[in-house]
């Protein structure tokens, strides 16, 4: 691991309310077992989240699909970056072995996202939708929550996966569009932005989510309205969670938020009618995100 790969230590001074305790049980031990003996890669160790102890300790697991290098490079991401070197196919059997470690997690919701692989034609949709049928074939009641790329804007790919019916469709926007060209400069605001408004055309009675990042430099009044503009796409669900700089390559933070901030994003949502958000410093798209799919079912 050279010098720009490794964990930031102590380089900014945190704030008390970012104050995690990292958990060695052995349900976490188990979880990392099972993954291993699968050979299947997660978005909790990928992208280094701060929540891989808590989840993992809880027999949760984020799963990532198509690979562990990405074709985009965006800034905050600790995932690896394929540069020019050539990727590997899809893994056929990939989307079993996930069946197999859901049937050993004992999971009855599924949370699958994948790299971003701009070198299918398809975008990867295609796995998504064979990931989405493995599970089911174990059992047909298991909840299942897809958070894909933006594939380009292909409608073709979109339908790939919306066809098989996720309970959950999540396309996260990330940050605000300001800062697209500094954090996400292979990305497009408003090309995904039109990802969760077709999918809200495609499948009106689909939950649809989004997810985004704070203190990269962003203003309260921009996060405001691009909450605004995702209910008005069709958003039903949110999750706002604080930049944390996984590694010396990844853009530095620049603001620590406080939490009555992301409280008072919370109640902006929900005001203008968002079914659930998620909005703290440690909240992250996939974190518990099987909470919000119940609170939402139980109030439908």
């Amino acid at each position: 691991m050279n010098q720009s790969q490794e964990p930031l230590k102590n380089r900014f001074k945190k704030p008390p309310w970012l104050s995690k305790r990292i958990m060695y049980t052995d349900k976490r031990n188990e979880v990392s077992a099972i993954l291993s003996e699968l050979r299947l890669n997660t978005v909790c160790r990928s992208a280094r989240c701060p929540n891989l102890s808590e989840c993992y300790s809880h027999k949760r697991a984020t799963f990532l699909i198509l690979g562990s290098k990405c074709t985009r490079s965006c800034r905050f991401c600790a995932v690896e970056h394929a540069g020019k070197g050539k990727l590997e196919m899809p893994d056929s059997d990939e989307p079993n072995r996930i069946a197999e470690a859901v049937k050993k997690l004992g999971l009855n919701y599924v949370v699958i996202t994948s790299v971003t692989r701009d070198d299918l034609d398809d975008g990867g949709a295609s796995h998504f939708a064979k990931t989405i049928e493995a599970i089911r074939s174990i059992n047909k009641d298991i909840k299942i929550e897809v958070l894909t790329p933006d594939f380009k804007g292909d409608l073709n790919a979109l339908r790939i996966v919306l066809d098989k019916d996720p309970d959950v469709f999540n396309h996260n926007v990330e940050t605000v569009p300001r800062l697209y060209p500094r954090v996400r400069p292979e990305a497009d605001f408003l090309r995904s932005i039109n990802v969760l408004r077709n999918a809200r055309l495609m499948k009106p009675g689909m939950i649809i989510k989004s997810g985004m990042m704070v203190g990269l430099g962003e203003s309260e009044e921009e996060v405001v309205d691009v909450i605004k503009i995702l209910r008005e796409a069709g958003c039903d669900a949110l999750t706002i969670g604080q930049y944390l700089q996984p590694t010396r390559k990844n853009l530095e933070v620049k603001e620590y938020v406080k939490p009555e901030v992301f409280e008072k994003y919370k109640l902006t949502a929900l005001e203008i009618g968002f079914r659930y958000v998620a909005s703290a410093p440690y909240v992250r798209s996939s974190y518990m995100a099987h909470i919000g799919y119940e609170n939402m079912v139980k109030f439908t």
